[in-house]
């Protein structure tokens, strides 16, 4: 970071920065970060004030949200980049929370090229260079049920990570130094595993959601990686391990501390 910008960014931070109560309050509901050094609990605080900065978070359907609602938004989002960086979650602004799960309805074609209306509900939806959408009773959820592997948040941050690339397909741009074939190989021998399981009708440790495609299962994964990660590491160990090295943190060494 050159001096200017760390200078605006210094600025940014002491103007814009998150009342130590809130922080505090927000902070302690996240309890898989519980286990964050000072350090560490100061760096994503700060990331967090940045993300505030940087992004609209707005209620839709008339649905209001106060300064806690949009904390605890914005914090979550940050997890997945606590050691990556704001600039990843660069290229678009606005993120929109529904009270509850919303109805999105599109056409799909099927194999003959007939056009099929599809009305789905969602929790979570993220747009190629659009908004990001949330459910905040899915939100509440993930939080009073964070052992089970599930956040709506880091799911969908995943995917917008992912899309980096241009296209959401299981595979972010990787850093210098990690192998594509290596994680190729390694996440699409588990998604096919996954698959497998489900047409045997055979029990599987993760959302069953993972199979439904690449870009999914690198999502569903990201959820278990950073909420409940002794599953992960358990059942995909290498899988585990290429998170750790993508993601730049190790979420069950700092559970375990």
């Amino acid at each position: 970071m050159n001096f200017f910008k760390r200078l605006h960014v210094v600025y940014l931070l002491r103007r814009y920065a998150i009342k130590r109560d809130l922080w505090e309050k927000v902070f302690n509901q996240l309890g898989f970060l519980e286990k964050m050094s000072s350090v560490e609990k100061a760096h994503f605080r700060e990331l967090t004030t940045l993300f505030l900065y940087e992004k609209n978070i707005y209620g839709a359907q008339e649905f209001e949200l106060n300064e806690e609602m949009r904390v605890i938004i914005a914090a979550q989002a940050c997890i997945p980049i606590m050691q990556l960086g704001i600039d990843l979650l660069g290229g678009w602004t606005d993120i929109i929370v529904y009270p509850a799960a919303f109805q999105v309805s599109r056409e799909q074609y099927d194999e003959f090229g007939v056009v099929h209306q599809e009305d789905n509900i969602l929790s979570g939806e993220a747009w190629q260079r659009g908004p990001v959408i949330f459910s905040w009773q899915d939100i509440q959820q993930d939080m009073q049920q964070w052992q089970k592997g599930h956040n709506v948040i880091v799911h969908e941050i995943a995917h917008k990570l992912d899309m980096r690339n241009g296209v959401a397909n299981g595979m972010p741009p990787l850093h210098v130094g990690m192998q594509s074939a290596e994680w190729a190989s390694a996440l699409g021998d588990a998604y096919k595993k996954i698959n497998q399981r489900l047409e045997r009708h055979q029990p599987i440790a993760i959302n069953p959601y993972a199979a439904t495609s690449p870009a999914e299962f690198f999502a569903v994964i990201s959820e278990y990686f950073f909420c409940a990660p002794q599953i992960l590491e358990e059942r995909c160990s290498d899988v585990y391990q290429l998170l750790c090295t993508y993601y730049q943190q190790d979420p069950l060494q700092r559970m375990s501390k």
